[in-house]
């Protein structure tokens, strides 16, 4: 320790850190201890809350990102082997406004079924979206299925002279395989038909741990009542790396019911 001569005494120097401001005497080493202590209690108790809050904030957002898309109203869901799939009809107009601009398929009594397969597996997992079938009941003892339209049927059922009424009654009858006759295509066609293909499924091979999703068309002539008891049909699902076939899916798209 260093001292210095006041006078005919001598006095220790203090250290740098313990003295106050220039013309103010040091804190006692007591009285400086309890302010440190009362500092270091408050930004502690601070940091304790700060991180209390930031967890709860972190715990409590994705669950409610997640529930809020799960419960979305009229999707159903199902998985296995390694392969999820959602399918929800879309069955109010405003649905549809995001992707076709002018005209939408529902005014021409066509239903739209989005639909999203999600591929947890290690390998790349072909559907064949071709296959896919919508079926449902005419009546009791009646059962039809429908292939899902390509985008240039669904551009030609929407420009359609007197297309149908979604409102209008009609009697049970089989409805007729989408097969449209093309002509009249104009610029308008075109925009429709590149609606439909930019909203629909366009690729049928889901990569490792990736997720497909997008629109698929059938033309229910109008008759969405048939919904209540249209089932979703999806066969021939195959692993690629091993050629291993998956077991099909067949979603219940009943609006009704609970999922």
């Amino acid at each position: 320790m260093k001292y210095t001569k006041r006078g005919s005494a001598l006095f220790p120097l203090r250290h740098p850190r313990r003295c106050g401001t220039q013309g103010n005497p040091a804190l006692p080493p007591g009285i400086e201890g309890v302010e440190v202590k009362k500092v270091y209690y408050i930004r502690m108790r601070n940091a304790a809350l700060f991180a209390s809050a930031a967890l709860l904030l972190v715990t409590t957002i994705p669950a409610g990102a997640q529930q809020s898309r799960a419960s979305s109203r009229g999707s159903v869901l199902d998985a296995h082997e390694g392969l999820t799939v959602t399918a929800e009809p879309w069955t109010s107009a405003e649905q549809y406004k995001e992707k076709f601009h002018k005209k939408s398929p529902l005014d021409a009594g066509i239903i739209a079924i989005r639909v999203s397969f999600r591929n947890d597996t290690n390998e790349s997992i072909r559907i064949a979206l071709s296959r896919i079938r919508l079926s449902f009941n005419l009546d009791e003892n009646n059962r039809q299925e429908l292939p899902p339209m390509k985008s240039e049927d669904v551009a030609d059922a929407i420009l359609k002279p007197g297309g149908k009424d979604p409102t209008a009654s009609r009697s049970r009858i089989p409805l007729p395989i989408p097969t449209r006759k093309s002509g009249g295509r104009d610029k308008k066609w075109t925009e429709l038909k590149d609606e439909a293909e930019i909203a629909g499924v366009r690729d049928g091979v889901v990569a490792p741990h990736s997720t497909t999703e997008g629109l698929l068309y059938f033309d229910l002539a109008g008759q969405f009542d048939l919904l209540s008891s249209a089932h979703l049909y999806i066969p021939e699902l195959v692993a690629l790396e091993t050629n291993h076939p998956l077991m099909y899916f067949d979603l219940d798209l009943n609006p009704s019911a609970t999922h």
